[in-house]
Formats: C-alpha cells, sequence, structure tokens
C-alpha cells in the first residue's frame, strides 16, 4: 500500500456453514476523495461482532446482506483527513460506519465526532458504543430490573454481557454470568463482579448439554431467573428457560449459537424441535420475550452516554478489549471470535 492507495476486506463469497478465509478477499484500490458535504477518514480500529455473521448470508434479515465484492460493514473509528463537512475538520476523531477498509469517505452527517480527551476512542466501538447501549438498552427498558432479582446473561465477558452484569450488580441483582472456558469465569466473577459464573465448556474444551448446563444454573439460581438477557441462543437457552420464574423477561438481541445454519427459517436438520416445549414454557410462565434491534433506538444513546459514560470514567464499570492488528487479520480475528476466541471485545487496530 502506497501513500495514495488503500486497503479493504471484501466478501468474496457466502459462507456454507461457519465462515473460512476463504470467504474474504483484501483489495488494494485509490483512496477516494470526499464529495460536498462528505469527508476522508482514516482508519484507526475496526470493531468486530456477531451481527456481522448474518449480514454475510443472502437470508432476509433486518437490514441488507453484504453484496459480493462489497467492503465488509462495520462500524470503526479514525481521523478525518480531508473535510467538504461544515461540522467536521481535518484532524477531528470520529465514528462511523466505515467498514472493514483503511480508509472511507462518508457524508458528514453519518459521523460522531469522539472526543479522545474525556476516553479512548477504542471505547465508542464496545463499552460506550454499539455494544454498550445494546446491554444498557436491552436490560433497562426491557429487563426491568429489580433490586433481589436473579438475572443470567451468556457471552458474559464480552461487550455486551458485560455490561448487562455489571449494571445489573448496581442496581442490586443476583447475576450469574455463562462463559466459554475457566479463564472467562474467573474474569467474569473477579472483574466484573458477578455472583458466579458457569462454562458452557466442559474439560475438553466441547459444548455441552443444556441438561448439564441447567443443573449447574439450577445451584447457582436457588431462587429461579427472573431476567435472562438473550443473546446466544442454543443448549444456553434451553437450560435457561427450565428455571425461568413466572413474569420473567427476556431480552432478546441475538442468537449466535445458530448464526451458521444459514438463513432464517432453517433449522440446520440437527436435533430435535425445541420449539413446542419453549412456546408452552414462555405460555405458562406469562414470560415477556422482547426482541430488539438497537438500531432502532438510537435516540436514547444520548441517555446511555449519560448514565454510563462517568461510571466507566470512575472505574465502576470495566471493560476488556482484545485488539489484533493489521486490517489483513481482520478475518482470522472474526473467524476466532464467532467461536469465543477473544477475551473481551474484538478490536482491529489498523495504523
Amino acid at each position: 500500500m502506497t501513500n495514495d492507495t488503500m486497503q479493504r476486506i471484501v466478501l468474496a463469497r457466502r459462507p456454507q456453514g461457519a465462515p473460512v478465509p476463504e470467504d474474504f478477499r483484501l483489495e488494494t484500490l485509490p483512496i477516494p476523495q470526499p464529495g460536498p458535504g462528505e469527508v476522508l477518514v482514516g482508519v484507526s480500529h475496526l470493531s468486530l461482532d456477531p451481527y456481522m455473521r448474518g449480514r454475510m448470508d443472502a437470508g432476509k434479515s433486518y437490514a441488507a446482506a453484504v453484496e459480493l465484492g462489497q467492503t465488509m460493514e462495520g462500524g470503526a473509528v479514525g481521523q478525518v483527513l480531508a473535510s467538504q463537512a461544515p461540522d467536521l475538520a481535518e484532524g477531528d476523531w470520529v465514528f462511523g460506519p466505515l467498514g472493514w477498509a483503511s480508509h472511507a469517505v462518508l457524508p458528514g452527517h453519518a459521523l460522531r465526532r469522539l472526543d479522545p480527551g474525556q476516553a479512548p476512542v477504542t471505547t465508542a466501538l464496545g463499552v460506550l458504543g454499539m455494544p454498550g447501549f445494546t446491554g444498557w438498552y436491552g436490560l433497562t427498558e426491557l429487563g426491568r430490573p429489580r433490586t433481589g432479582e436473579t438475572l443470567v446473561v451468556a457471552a458474559a465477558t464480552g461487550p455486551v454481557g458485560s455490561m448487562v452484569g455489571q449494571l445489573a450488580k448496581l442496581r442490586g441483582l443476583r447475576v450469574v454470568g455463562i462463559a466459554g472456558g475457566a479463564r472467562k469465569c474467573r474474569l467474569a466473577v473477579e472483574e466484573f463482579g458477578f455472583d458466579a459464573c458457569i462454562d458452557h465448556k466442559d474439560a475438553g474444551g466441547r459444548a455441552r448439554d443444556a441438561r448439564s448446563i441447567g443443573a449447574e444454573l439450577e445451584e447457582a439460581c436457588p431462587d429461579g431467573i427472573d431476567i435472562y438477557f438473550e443473546n446466544v441462543g442454543g443448549a444456553v437457552l434451553q437450560a435457561v428457560l427450565g428455571l425461568m420464574n413466572p413474569q420473567g423477561r427476556i431480552p432478546l438481541c441475538g442468537t449466535i449459537a445458530w448464526y451458521d445454519l444459514g438463513g432464517m427459517g432453517r433449522d440446520g436438520g440437527t436435533g430435535p424441535d425445541m420449539l413446542p416445549r419453549a412456546w408452552r414454557t414462555i405460555l405458562v410462565n406469562r414470560l415477556k420475550v422482547s426482541g430488539f434491534i438497537i438500531s432502532d433506538h438510537w435516540n436514547r444513546l444520548p441517555d446511555f452516554l449519560a448514565e454510563v459514560a462517568p461510571l466507566v470514567g470512575s472505574g465502576q464499570v470495566r471493560y476488556r478489549e482484545d485488539i489484533a492488528k493489521g486490517l489483513e487479520n481482520a478475518p482470522a480475528a472474526f473467524i476466532a471470535m464467532l467461536k469465543g476466541g477473544n477475551l473481551g471485545k474484538q478490536i482491529v487496530q489498523i495504523a
């Protein structure tokens, strides 16, 4: 790459099951120049998030799929290199949908200015960005936590799960996490302050079944489960449902365990149909299951930042970042993240 060229990662083909390196392609091309109202951004750090797996499929979803040969989509932070937008100047730090690329041109109104003096710019990708906002909104608006209740959250050490658990603890709840591996479970308890954390993997690193997870959950939640923040699905969801208390709440923002099954409506042809049992459990216990897409609620972002930014600044809400280096390593980091290989918010440092 020279001073007048950029690099980007494009979707080379649609995955058949779990993504593999051949599904991506690194390209070099000329740096674009901004037109009226636009800015050129040099990308510093790129966010990798589970929702990106769904965008790689062609099936119907809440957002359009990434087209073949198109830059992989994603939020990123960087500095303005050239501006024709009235509200942004060269040198400003910004966040926006810059994609998996070293440079990007976007309209000025699509970018949010950052103040690196208030918090590291990488926090706009995690604890003070979309993942943290997702956890805050789902818990406060849909979980409606009450002091003394019990909350369970999977992917407990990720940016969403750790936010949910820490905010719930601050509100006086008993918090039980579920994570993959002894190291992550220790992190959930020792650093994020959870009351307990259950490993969804066995000693050999293999996924445990719902029965064995449920047995440990029952011990960790003697009073049942009032709120389950759902971002995983699979065996964890099966284990949790049988322990939900009447009038329990389930904010639903993701089902990562099923992402590799393909488009919506496919069951992959594996295992029994759990829907009848799950549906009856929801009915009998009068559970409130609330699916939400955080992009529908950007108007609440200022409220989130007003509440949580001071908690991050004071250390009452902690965070972890797992930073891979080099745009060319983004596919490998993404693939590893989907398998639970990251410890904290997965970020790629580009410049």
